[in-house]
């Protein structure tokens, strides 16, 4: 049984994973006691089936259940966490049954790995990562803790990535590049070269091309 924390958009998500999860594998079905959440809107703006449980700063650590972090912002996700972990506090991660992952792999505490998600031979993933959907994980990299991976991000193989990382949708990593703590990589970015500590990478093209039509075939 599991007390999910948050009741945002992100884990209405997760809530959906689960019953992809129980409907995959009901052998190994999940259970759900309730949402803890400090804005009791976001429960009922998406009319979820279980009970709200009360606010995140109010809630007293249960140790008959385990806990899903199901709010995707870096600011609040790895002070919660660790809050909660300092009382004793178990977490769960998640595996949507569309994920291909390698038998070779590490997948550490707390880490959610989205539908269509792929995680690479010997691939070494840390903790409380949240890697989206249709994102890849090259063979052999290695990753840190607190990383949000977005949609369709595709890390090459032998990448190194640190810990508390943004990458956003549809970034990528040529083979064998690192990046540090603290980043917040743009949307659309590649990176071809080391990614240090505390950055945003972010560049656009100034060159504008228009190839017009003359309608002559």
């Amino acid at each position: 049984m599991i007390i999910i924390i948050g009741a945002g958009g992100h884990a209405a998500e997760l809530r959906d994973y689960i019953n992809h999860h129980n409907s995959a594998r009901p052998a190994d079905r999940i259970t759900v006691k309730g949402f803890i959440d400090d804005d009791e809107k976001n429960y009922h703006h998406y009319g979820f089936s279980e009970p709200f449980l009360g606010a995140i700063k109010e809630h007293k650590y249960d140790p008959s259940v385990h806990y899903l972090m199901g709010i995707a912002n870096l600011v609040y996700r790895k002070t919660i966490i660790e809050e909660f972990l300092a009382q004793g506090a178990v977490f769960t991660g998640l595996i949507h049954p569309t994920a291909i992952i390698s038998p070779s792999c590490e997948i550490g505490e707390g880490t959610v790995v989205s539908h269509n998600a792929s995680i690479g031979a010997k691939a070494k993933i840390g903790r409380f990562n949240m890697l989206n959907s249709r994102c890849t994980i090259g063979h052999d990299t290695q990753m840190g803790d607190y990383n949000f991976i977005s949609p369709q991000v595709a890390i090459s193989g032998n990448t190194k990535i640190g810990t508390n990382n943004l990458i956003g949708t549809n970034s990528c990593t040529i083979p064998g590049m690192t990046i540090g703590d603290n980043n917040k990589i743009a949307a659309g970015m590649t990176i071809y070269k080391p990614v240090g500590d505390n950055e945003t990478i972010m560049f656009k093209h100034l060159e504008k091309i228009v190839i017009k039509d003359s309608g002559n075939l």
